[in-house]
């Protein structure tokens, strides 16, 4: 069986890396020539825990190909960014110009899988009509489906693999044969229905996260206006066997929960509207975070902040949607001078971005820890003291021990502690 996979991004890539492992012949196309040179010559776009492992055996079996162009194929999957227009609604270029793509190789009993993260009724209203253009008869001659992946950064092959794995078909059949290709190596279970359901139910998944991600950002300005600790009351609350509230942050990033809302706002805009409110809250919090640090240094001149973290989350190289490059931005309008450093982050993608804990704390008034990576978490700050000018702390993410430092002179801050 042979399996052509559009798009080598977070998924794509695996997703490939993964049938190839399971001796399928599996063909990975991307329109980035620059992605395609560096897979050609055995080199990955991202770091992902067992990642590289299972590219080099896989090399070796010399079951996997890439290359710009489709070709003939079994099945064809269109994994491909699905991001959001300049108003909030979804960009579904991508997934068309795949679509596109894949028309003239397409031969009866193909199977064309959608993974990318759509608004309800695209394989029904944007997909289908397009690889109708095959003349093939849609649902007897050729098959589709939609099957989002329900993984996270930093675990995602374990996740791939044992996850269970929605799978929404046109048809019945057409659902079937998705099933039985992904078989190769999901061991979670697999569960079929029809296409606008699979495509909500990845939606409904990460508006859960967002929604859930507002109530505890909000919890978090109450604190700070009331006087009390946010992260005390969360852990406290929590202790109720029906109670999981999640953790308050400077935002939300990553391609999925700070997107997909827009997606159900965009097809049901006056329904949406704890979805809609939601995801104000989280795309205000850097604003509150860049106010917070501009009260804190009110009062030095020409004051230097130093920011810890780029990506969205902690221990991965992601920076899709980070709202720590939403602050960094914001206390450039202030104006202030302002570094970054991000461990996780190789490519200088910020003109402010430094290689060094060193370097970012250097002649720093204000240090503020946007992202969670275990190295910030076990950062002896008492090791630096000579690098900060004025010894100020913002910890927005509860990361860091602060027992002990106000000896040593430093005024330490939290999101949700007054």
């Amino acid at each position: 069986m042979k399996v052509c996979i559009l798009g080598l991004g977070y998924i794509g890539l695996p997703s490939a890396l993964l049938f190839a492992s399971r001796g399928l012949e599996v063909h990975g196309v991307d329109i980035d020539m620059e992605l395609i040179h560096k897979l050609s010559n055995q080199l990955l776009p991202f770091r992902e825990p067992g990642l590289e492992e299972l590219f080099a055996n896989v090399i070796e079996t010399e079951t996997l190909t890439f290359s710009p162009e489709p070709c003939t194929a079994d099945a064809f999957i269109i994994s491909v960014p699905t991001p959001l227009d300049k108003d909030n609604r979804a960009d579904l270029s991508f997934v068309k110009t795949a679509a596109k793509m894949i028309c003239p190789f397409l031969q009866k009993g193909n199977l064309v899988v959608l993974e990318s993260t759509v608004p309800p009724k695209t394989v029904d209203e944007v997909l289908t009509p397009l690889l109708s253009a095959t003349g093939l008869v849609i649902g007897e001659e050729l098959f589709i489906a939609h099957s989002p992946e329900r993984v996270i950064p930093g675990d995602l092959l374990r996740e791939m693999v044992e996850n269970d794995r929605i799978i929404g078909g046109i048809n019945e059949e057409s659902a079937e044969k998705a099933a039985n290709l992904y078989r190769h190596f999901v061991k979670g279970k697999i569960h079929l229905t029809d296409a606008i359901t699979s495509e909500m139910v990845k939606l409904m998944e990460n508006t859960y996260r967002d929604v859930n991600i507002a109530l505890a950002n909000e919890f978090s300005l109450i604190a700070e206006k009331e006087k009390f600790n946010i992260w005390e009351a969360i852990s406290l609350a929590n202790q109720h066997p029906r109670v999981n509230i999640l953790s308050p942050g400077p935002g939300v990033g990553g391609h999925c929960i700070a997107v997909d809302p827009w997606f159900i706002i965009e097809k049901a805009p006056d329904h949406a509207r704890l979805i809609r409110k939601a995801r104000f809250i989280n795309d205000r919090m850097p604003y509150f975070i860049a106010e917070k640090i501009a009260k804190i240094v009110n009062q030095i001149p020409d004051p230097v902040i130093s920011l810890l973290g780029l990506t969205y989350k902690g221990d991965v190289d992601d920076i899709r949607e980070s709202p720590s490059i939403k602050v960094l931005q914001l206390l450039k309008e202030i104006p202030v001078s302002v570094k970054v450093f991000d461990p996780n982050v190789d490519k200088k993608v910020l003109d402010e971005q430094v290689d060094s804990l060193e370097e970012v704390l250097k002649d720093t008034d204000c240090c503020v820890i946007l992202t969670n990576h275990t190295l910030f978490k076990e950062i002896d700050f008492k090791k630096y003291l000579n690098n900060f000018r004025t010894k100020n702390i913002f910890d927005t993410r509860n990361s860091i021990n602060s027992c002990g430092l106000a000896e040593d002179g430093f005024a330490v801050y939290q999101l949700g502690v007054s």
